[in-house]
């Protein structure tokens, strides 16, 4: 099978030669160090992901994204060195499908490249509106959640945060991103609503005998969904 072609696009040249480092292995590589040689490579080139900073000289970041959308859905990643949610909020509004904060981890954003390109290779009646893992099943279409083949009573919050988790298996998860994702751009409360939320979520599904932890903390960063193996 052939491999999908990532472009990368960042000014520090370490940045981008330990994301080729990382993701070579699965993936065909493309480098660009500036906004304006990286349009003109995305031109030129079919990718199947973007891996780009903001801050990016000559075109930045965000007016390349910009320019990306008015031709094409290919996914964006976005990488920044500011945790600021307002960059975040902007980037997702220009069309980007996620992003990650500098410093990183590269088996972290290797994840997250495999997690959006499985998103966007969903088709509808696959993926899309179902997720099957072993002892669980949601249906978007229905809002149907079941723990081994217990039906769970979920708000709509509850599930849309289950479904968000359960969309990205192994990835730690920041409480902005989940905040961003399932309460929305406009949500003015803050990160004590998303922790309460997962709370009750989680007595939810610990109340099913035998169910395994599907919704792992990982201390000062965030969360993670956890996919139990087939015995």
């Amino acid at each position: 099978m052939d491999k999908k072609k990532l472009l990368v696009v960042d000014d520090e040249e370490h940045i981008c030669n330990l994301i080729s480092l990382y993701l070579s292995d699965d993936f065909n590589i493309t480098l660009a160090y500036d906004g304006s040689s990286a349009l003109s490579s995305f031109l030129q080139n079919p990718f199947d992901l973007i891996v780009m900073d903001i801050m990016l000289p000559q075109l930045s970041g965000w007016e390349l994204c910009r320019k990306i959308r008015q031709i094409t859905n290919t996914p964006i990643i976005m990488l920044t060195a500011k945790d600021d949610p307002y960059d975040k909020i902007l980037g997702l509004e220009l069309g980007a499908d996620d992003y990650i904060t500098k410093p990183f981890i590269p088996g972290e954003l290797l994840a997250r490249v495999k997690a959006v390109l499985r998103r966007f290779n969903s088709t509808p009646g696959e993926n899309l509106q179902i997720i099957m893992y072993p002892g669980i099943f949601l249906n978007k279409a229905t809002y149907k959640a079941e723990i081994l083949n217990q039906p769970l009573e979920l708000t709509s919050k509850e599930f849309n945060l289950l479904w968000f988790f359960a969309s990205n298996p192994g990835i730690v998860l920041q409480r902005e991103n989940i905040m961003l994702r399932v309460w929305g751009f406009d949500y003015m409360g803050d990160t004590r609503a998303i922790d309460n939320t997962i709370k009750r979520l989680r007595r939810k599904l610990e109340s099913v005998p035998g169910a395994p932890l599907y919704i792992q903390t990982v201390w000062g960063l965030g969360y993670r969904f956890v996919v139990p193996k087939d015995e």
